[in-house]
């Protein structure tokens, strides 16, 4: 039975929830066509490309109306500069980041890219300091650690979730690629780190 989510009580849905049988995951049963649509964008090769592209561009549209509070002629001191970028910006890029942080490296460049941008846009920073000083000086991550720490959270999370179908996403019994050329979830940190 697939529920409508607008017109669903709270006690409906538990209710339905402790119905399903052993072994089923809850929430099966309520997951629809409108909420598929909703999840990120995956393309068919598995390449989160399509995904990478639309946030990059939802980025630099951000970027764009935010420009007169956070472009160089802006009076905003830089401590209020981070803050807006922090609640504002990173979250677009951060959203579902341990799962698409699997990604070609050529497509996390992508959003690599997008930050040093934003981050010499908003502060003013010339071309010829390197982007490992910026961030260093900026105390910020790079976006492959963000995604090795947001990684390791997840699978951590996952080893103490109380559903035991939570458990065969993780560590030694999730899925792993072997004979291709892919990155899998558990070991996502370990990619970046090393």
């Amino acid at each position: 039975m697939c529920l409508p989510l607008k017109s669903t009580s709270p006690k409906e849905i538990v209710e339905e929830i402790r119905n399903l049988k052993d072994g089923k995951a809850p929430g099966y049963d309520l997951i629809d066509a409108k909420l598929l649509k909703n999840l990120p964008h995956k393309d068919r090769k598995l390449t989160w490309q399509k995904h990478i592209w639309t946030k990059s561009k939802q980025l630099d549209g951000k970027l764009r109306t935010l420009n007169w509070l956070l472009g160089r002629k802006s009076q905003l001191n830089p401590n209020s500069k981070m803050l807006v970028y922090k609640t504002t910006i990173k979250p677009i890029w951060t959203y579902g980041i341990q799962l698409w942080g699997t990604a070609s490296n050529s497509n996390i460049d992508i959003l690599e890219r997008f930050q040093t941008k934003a981050l010499r846009t908003m502060f003013g920073i010339p071309r010829s300091i390197s982007n490992r000083y910026i961030y260093l000086d900026l105390g910020l991550k790079t976006v492959r650690q963000e995604a090795a720490q947001n990684s390791l959270k997840y699978q951590e999370k996952l080893t103490a979730h109380v559903n035991k179908l939570a458990h065969a996403l993780s560590g030694e019994f999730a899925l792993q690629h072997t004979r291709l050329k892919r990155s899998d979830v558990p070991s996502l940190h370990k990619r970046f780190t090393t």
